[in-house]
């Protein structure tokens, strides 16, 4: 079973629950996917696009569960990272994580495998 990882604000995951489904954040919208990150991948994420960012939270996936909506393409340094075509529904977020800033305000992941 491959865990991946989507980082978002809290409110935007209280949205998404609330509406049963989740489109995706605007960067995920403009790119026409909605962006996931494995576990290895996913602390270079927090600190690129969301150092400074409280209050976030982290959504665990069975990256299986996806179908064939889940597309790996290349990306930041060549890696293959996990592109969603299509809507997330929230049922399918097997655990949330908390992602706290350390004191250079960079978000702090642990627990991910």
């Amino acid at each position: 079973m491959t865990r991946i990882y989507k980082i978002l604000p809290r409110s935007a995951w209280t949205q998404a629950q609330a509406a049963g489904v989740f489109e995706g954040s605007p960067v995920d919208l403009a790119d026409g996917y909605i962006h996931f990150s494995t576990a290895a991948q996913a602390q270079e994420t927090a600190r690129r696009h969301f150092a400074g960012q409280a209050d976030l939270v982290v959504l665990e996936l069975d990256a299986s569960e996806l179908g064939t909506a889940l597309v790996w393409e290349p990306s930041r340094g060549g890696d293959l990272f996990p592109h969603l075509y299509g809507v997330l529904d929230p049922a399918r977020v097997k655990a949330t994580h908390e992602a706290p800033l350390d004191g250079d305000g960079v978000p702090r992941l642990e627990g991910l495998t």
